[in-house]
This record gives C-alpha cells, structure tokens and sequence, in this order.
C-alpha cells in the first residue's frame, strides 16, 4: 500500500508541476551561414548580433530550450561587438555554443518546437528566404499554433512561406519590416541593388500589411498579429522575444491569465 501511495503522489506531481524546458518548451532561431553578399566588394551580410543575442537571453532566461538552425548547419556568423546584454549571454548562456553548432533543416522536427524566430542580417535575405525546407519549418511551426518573431529584416525571411492550404503565410497580416525607401537610401546594400528583393515590396506581393517607420508613430513598436510578432528596429528585438513569450504563456493556461512570465 505504501509504495501505491508513493506512486500515485509521484503521478500526482507529474500533472501538477508547471511545464519546463523539457516539456516542449523549445524555440527555434533561425540564422544565415553566408558572411557578405557575393559582390566584388562583399558587403556586409552577416546575422546582428543585437538581434540575435538578446532575445535567446529571454528565451533562455525563461527556461525555454533555444537550438539554431542554418541553411548548412554548423557555425553562423555575427556582426556587431558584443556589448552588454550580448556579452552576458555569450559568457554565461551559452550563446555561441549554440549558435555556432546550428542544426541542419533536415534535423529539425517543427513539431518539437513552440516558436521559431528570425533576427536581423542581410545573409537571411539571400539564404533563408528561398530556402524551402526553412520556409516549411516556420509555416510548420505556426500551423500547430506556434508562434513567429522577427526584427529587422528577419520578415523578409519568412515572406515567403507559405502554408498548407497554398496561402502565403503573411497574406493579411500586419508585419514590420525594412521600407523600400530605407533600403534605397543606405548604401548598405548599394541602395538595394545587391538583395534579391526588397523586405517591404515581398511582403506587399506576398499580401501583408506592411508597418515601417512610414506608417507608424515609433518605429520602435513591436507588431503582433494573431500568433506573428515582428519590428522593424534592431534595439526591439528583445521586446519580440518577451512579446512571443507572453503569447506561449496564453496558448499553454488560456484559462490563468496571471500564469504569465516577468
């Protein structure tokens, strides 16, 4: 009788104790391999690391499991020095560890992961956004009612996704991205003669809404529609990421609405 007892109070706890990061509470980022954009003069492509660092120290600060994922798998690389909260998540958090031993697309089951998110970088315009086995991870991952993240131009990324009914996965809805005419200005990227397409202008073919700093009153706003959440300034990223958090935490207690992470 006593180890009946036992085992039932183990079986018990087992149903009680709030989810870990053990219970399907993992989150997948995406990131480019590629380092410039191919040009005689190879400008700059690498991922940002202020858009990449801070939101995995808020996944993995709230007990989320993050594993990378590139187009080739293995080391990515960043651009940017690593300042403050960047510097404290390489340091303790395991960051490059992470990052640098990315998952091929054919490793990865969307079905083990809640969220998937893509930082800022010009590599994942030329990389990920045509790449058709990380475009249906991320179409994937929402269809079973995960959730989307990107900052900077991480939504020209995923604008080409497309869901299982033939649909483009942004069709309708409001996504924060690059404007054309940002793009145009810089000579980042030879005012966009050397991307493969403009954030803004896919996103428009593609049937999004588009946000940018045209059309709202601070570019600094965080973007969420449904279960996508996006910006399209850099220093927001980490906001993304606790914005995503916030609506795991309501698809997993719909009904305890205080259940939600600080």
């Amino acid at each position: 009788m006593k180890n009946i007892i036992i085992a039932l109070s183990i079986l018990l706890i087992g149903f009680t104790l709030p989810a870990t990061a053990s219970d399907n509470r993992k989150i997948l980022i995406i990131a480019s391999n590629v380092a410039d954009m191919g040009d005689p003069e190879k400008h700059e492509a690498r991922n940002d690391l202020w858009e990449y660092a801070p939101p995995y120290h808020v996944f993995v600060s709230h007990g989320y499991q993050v594993d990378f994922v590139s187009p080739l798998g293995g080391s990515v690389p960043f651009v940017r020095d690593p300042l403050g909260i960047s510097s404290y998540t390489i340091k303790y958090e395991g960051f490059l560890s992470k990052a640098n031993n990315s998952l091929a697309p054919k490793q990865v089951n969307p079905s083990e992961y809640a969220a998937v998110f893509i930082g800022g970088g010009y590599g994942n315009l030329f990389e990920v956004a045509s790449n058709k086995d990380l475009l249906g991870i991320i179409a994937k991952t929402y269809e079973s009612g995960g959730v989307v993240g990107s900052s900077g131009h991480g939504g020209g990324a995923f604008a080409n996704a497309m869901l299982s009914n033939g649909q483009p996965l942004v069709k309708g809805k409001r996504i924060a991205g690059f404007p054309n005419s940002t793009e145009k200005e810089k000579d980042w990227a030879k005012q966009g003669s050397l991307l493969p397409f403009l954030v803004e202008e896919r996103l428009i073919e593609n049937g999004a809404i588009t946000v940018n700093e045209e059309n709202i009153p601070d570019r600094r706003d965080v973007i969420i529609d449904d279960r996508i959440v996006t910006t399209m300034f850099l220093p927001s990223a980490a906001l993304v990421a606790k914005e995503m958090l916030i609506l795991l935490e309501k698809t997993e207690n719909p009904t305890n609405k205080n259940n939600l992470p600080k």
